[in-house]
């Protein structure tokens, strides 16, 4: 697979430096392997004509850098300068050079990378990193962000003075963070144009002296110094999916002997799991296709590839941790002794015992990674015990259900198999060893389906032991009524905003915690109602009565923004018997029964 470089211009110089000629059309520079040989060719980008031909590793041919944008090349006392499209795209050819000067047999042949991943998907994946927008989405994960600074420098030990390789750099926060638990130096090195912005975000903090942005794959570029520790984010989901984990591992190539990794080690969970309704929710999608008349046309023929495709998709979302069956088994991977083939395929064999009863649907992963350091070790946790972050969780389907009962076993395995598009192929196979009933899948981990809707996740069913109304009702302020009467020997004194006591010479009202309820009114508008209890010593509204006062600039004859702040003026209205009084707006209703007062819906509308 060749390096590609685009919008290249050529110039071709005199033996005085001078410029003899330069070409108009735009060119397109490639670097490819022949024979262990770089070689470094230049077309014409309209009629892909060959221009010039040299190899990197030739004694006839010297290269260096002459400006930002150029790149002065001598063959046999022919001098010409490449122009490049930006000092990005010079920087990686630069890394290229330097990486022949150092490794000629594998400066640019087919790298470690280039072998194992598609070029589309290849581009694609950097393209996206190079948005700021997707590096914002990532260092605004809290979790994810935090955690890596609180373990750089709750063990500042491992960095005071130390060189530092980060792998992956994107925005180059780590780098960062890096430098302040006492890094000397760090070696930022990222694939993506993202490293253009990362280089602004170093000088403009004054530390281009401390972090050195290297713009290319660390399977390509040369890193000057070995280094002290590599820090990296590389995981995706399910830890293991976007194969960047293999360059991670790959990285220990610059790593001084004894040197530490950040993370230190990743733990994939894998748990059974029972879901009804998600597990419906497929079948229902697939079932579209089950029409025998849409516009007129029979779709039926496609409706088990339809729902192959829907069992095929890793679900990523979050889940109550009480819908899996079984403790999680873990597959543990150490990063400073793995090696980036053992990622290639990965088998991991499962066994389970039911703590409960029901339907597996399939099993459900999340990971977790440790920082191992001098000082302490810091743990960054996906488990939906956990809170929630940008990798969520990842649940794989069966293609059938297994019933089992508590106490049985289950055995099976996982296997996931690399492939080019940067993901895996992922084989689940599930029997419960007291039924024989077995159940399996492939799933393509590159197209998942995500199902995170942002609602709380609710609990599995039958998880209730005593009656939630029960339960609800125990928990709520008890208020004793009787004949119509309060009783105060149950009764709760809430307190009332001072400011407003003051300005309106009103009374408190006892027990005015507030109790919401919902319904729908007619037309779907929501209504809000708070209940709350007056004592019959402080007069009840009279149908005919008002009680003027300005509130958020509009004049009222009662209303409130606050219904917990609801109050009664007991000289403003005498004690009579109980009448119902009313401000009614557009979902405004202000009304005291017998005891009671219920306000409702928006403040400022005029009664």
């Amino acid at each position: 697979m060749a390096v590609v470089f685009e919008g290249i211009s050529l110039r071709s110089l005199s033996d005085h430096g001078d410029i003899l000629q330069r070409t108009e059309a735009v060119l397109r520079l490639e670097v490819v392997t022949e024979n262990e040989e770089p070689i470094v060719s230049i077309y014409n980008g309209t009629n892909a004509q060959q221009m010039l031909r040299f190899s990197l590793n030739s004694s006839d041919v010297t290269c260096c850098q002459a400006s930002k944008h150029t790149y002065l090349v001598n063959m046999q006392g022919r001098s010409v300068l490449l122009h490049f499209a930006s000092d990005f795209e010079l920087s990686r050819f630069h890394n290229i050079v330097n990486g022949a000067k150092h490794n000629a047999s594998t400066a640019v042949k087919e790298s470690v990378f280039t072998e194992r991943t598609e070029e589309a998907s290849s581009s694609q994946y950097f393209q996206f990193y190079g948005y700021l927008s997707q590096q914002q989405n990532m260092m605004q994960d809290y979790i994810r962000t935090s955690t890596y600074q609180k373990a750089m420098l709750q063990n500042s030990e491992d960095f005071r003075n130390k060189v530092v390789l980060d792998m992956g750099a994107g925005s180059a926060i780590l780098s960062f963070f890096a430098i302040q638990a006492g890094a000397k130096k760090v070696y930022a090195i990222e694939a993506s144009s993202i490293a253009e912005q990362a280089q602004k975000l170093v000088e403009a903090n004054k530390l281009a002296d401390r972090i050195k942005i290297l713009a290319g794959k660390i399977e390509e570029v040369h890193v000057p110094e070995q280094v002290d520790i590599i820090i990296s984010e590389p995981m995706g989901y399910m830890l293991f999916n976007e194969r960047m984990l293999e360059s991670y591992l790959h990285a220990k190539k610059f790593l001084k002997p004894g040197g530490k990794m950040f993370p230190t080690i990743g733990e994939l969970h894998c748990a059974p799991f029972s879901d009804d309704a998600i597990y419906m929710e497929q079948f229902t999608k697939a079932n579209f296709w089950y029409q025998q008349s849409f516009h007129g046309v029979n779709l039926t023929r496609l409706r088990e590839e339809a729902l192959q495709e829907y069992l095929r998709q890793p679900i990523v979302d979050t889940f109550d941790i009480r819908i899996c069956l079984a403790r999680s088994q873990k597959y543990t991977v150490d990063f400073l002794k793995a090696h980036e083939t053992d990622l290639h395929r990965i088998e991991i064999p499962l066994c389970f015992v039911a703590h409960g009863s029901g339907a597996v649907h399939g099993l459900a992963f999340w990971f977790d990674v440790a920082f191992c350091g001098t000082m302490q070790t810091v743990w960054l946790s996906t488990a939906p015990t956990e809170p929630l972050t940008h990798w969520y969780q990842v649940r794989c389907l069966l293609r059938a259900p297994i019933y089992v009962k508590q106490g049985q076993t289950m055995s099976g395995k996982v296997v996931l198999i690399a492939n080019k598009r940067q993901s895996y192929d992922i084989d689940i196979e599930l029997q419960s060893d007291s039924s024989g009933a077995r159940s399996n899948n492939r799933l393509d981990l590159k197209n998942p389906f995500f199902h995170y809707t942002g609602q709380q996740p609710q609990p599995p069913t039958g998880c209730h032991e005593t009656s939630p109304s029960e339960k609800y009702w125990d928990s709520m302020p008890q208020t004793a009524m009787v004949n119509g009467m309060a009783d105060s020997n149950s009764m709760q004194v809430a307190p009332v905003q001072q400011s407003m006591a003051q300005s309106f010479n009103l009374i408190p009202l006892a027990n005015a915690e507030p109790i919401s309820h919902t319904g729908i009114l007619p037309g779907g508008t929501t209504q809000r109602q708070q209940t709350f209890s007056i004592p019959s010593s402080v007069g009840t509204l009279m149908s005919n009565g008002s009680l003027p006062f300005m509130q958020n600039g509009h004049q009222a004859a009662y209303t409130t923004a606050n219904p917990a702040a609801a109050v009664v003026a007991a000289a403003a209205f005498p004690v009579v018997a109980p009448a119902q009084f009313s401000i009614v707006g557009a979902t405004d209703q202000l009304s005291l029964q017998p005891g009671t007062v219920i306000i409702q819906g928006q403040p400022g509308v005029q009664g």
